[in-house]
């Protein structure tokens, strides 16, 4: 039997993954590398990633049928952090490597060219 899904989860699974244009291996190797710094990955397993994009791979890795509360909250967190930035984005902001990187770490490229 399928479980429904409310309509609002949906409209919100749709917005996400509009707006998450990175996909979860894109966005871990990012990760990665971003908190790597300059250097290659050091050995230290217990690399400090942002929470918000660990938990935006936990969510595109799902179904939309497996969505917890918390997956929703973070759908939302999401949505609102990425339409807040590319509101308020400065001036020449493709050149901008702060903000770009910021849109990044929750899966957003700014660069990405749209299917």
């Amino acid at each position: 039997m399928k479980e429904r899904i409310p309509g609002e989860t949906e409209l919100l699974w749709e917005e996400f993954h509009q707006i998450v244009n990175m996909t979860s291996d894109e966005l871990r190797t990012w990760l990665l590398t971003d908190a790597s710094g300059e250097d290659a990955l050091p050995a230290d397993p217990d690399l400090k990633l942002p929470e918000l994009g660990t938990r935006v791979i936990e969510v595109l890795r799902k179904r939309k049928v497996d969505l917890t509360a918390a997956d929703t909250e973070t759908m939302r967190q999401v949505v609102d952090f990425v339409e807040d930035k590319l509101d308020g984005s400065p001036a020449g902001a493709e050149q901008d490597d702060h903000w770009r990187r910021e849109l990044m770490t929750v899966g957003h490229d700014p660069l990405k060219p749209t299917p």
